[in-house]
């Protein structure tokens, strides 16, 4: 996790063939287009939360393809189950009736955490302490290291899900982040982040005890 940059990046949507048919259209429907996304069921549109404001994800700037949406799922997971798999970079929510919700996730390969755990705890802006592993690695950590509070500079960003096995936590979380350009890329000092949109839309479907299994 790194420091947050000001500005938040995301995709270019394809418009109907109809949307193309008047020399005014194209150009009427992409200046529209970010509300016209954030109206639909992925919101990823500003919006305020617990006394913070979550930042629009830049919808015109980056791939579309880690945005949230519901897809076929053919694993035998029970509905309700969490599903990541990590080189494909997403993150599954099983639904039932072969049905799933696919979020866009950004991680390295180098993973530490693999095989089932369950959903322990769960924060609304959590705090965040970075390791000494990360603190060697990254020195702008270091007057972080008796902890930072919840908002929108800390890399947790606005939802953390803690994951526990066998009762005892493990350190590795599914969070927001302060980079949403990252999302869909290699890139994380250890755990699973989301765009805070999506997290927040997790943490909202999910209770503890929710079953999560990390997918080499």
């Amino acid at each position: 996790m790194r420091k947050p940059p000001s500005q938040n990046l995301l995709p270019q949507q394809d418009l109907p063939s109809h949307a193309l048919s008047h020399p005014f259209s194209r150009r009427a429907v992409l200046a529209g287009l970010p509300l016209l996304l954030a109206g639909c069921g992925a919101n990823y549109g500003s919006t305020q939360d617990g006394g913070f404001t979550v930042a629009p994800v830049d919808l015109t700037a980056i791939d579309r393809s880690p945005l949230r949406q519901e897809v076929a799922w053919k694993g035998k997971e029970k509905p309700g189950s969490i599903i990541v798999n990590v080189p494909e970079r997403r993150l599954y929510l099983v639904l039932g009736g072969g049905r799933a919700l696919r979020y866009g996730v950004g991680r390295t390969e180098g993973m530490n955490f693999r095989g089932t755990a369950v959903i322990g705890r769960k924060e609304k802006w959590p705090r965040w302490t970075p390791t000494a592993n990360m603190m060697t690695a990254i020195p702008s950590y270091r007057p972080y290291a008796g902890g930072m509070s919840g908002g929108p500079d800390n890399p947790l960003g606005p939802r953390a899900l803690y994951l526990y096995r066998d009762g005892h936590d493990t350190f590795f979380r599914l969070h927001g982040t302060t980079e949403p350009e990252t999302i869909g890329q290699a890139v994380s000092s250890g755990c699973i982040r989301l765009f805070n949109q999506d997290i927040i839309d997790l943490y909202n479907r999910v209770p503890i005890g929710t079953r999560v299994t990390v997918v080499q």
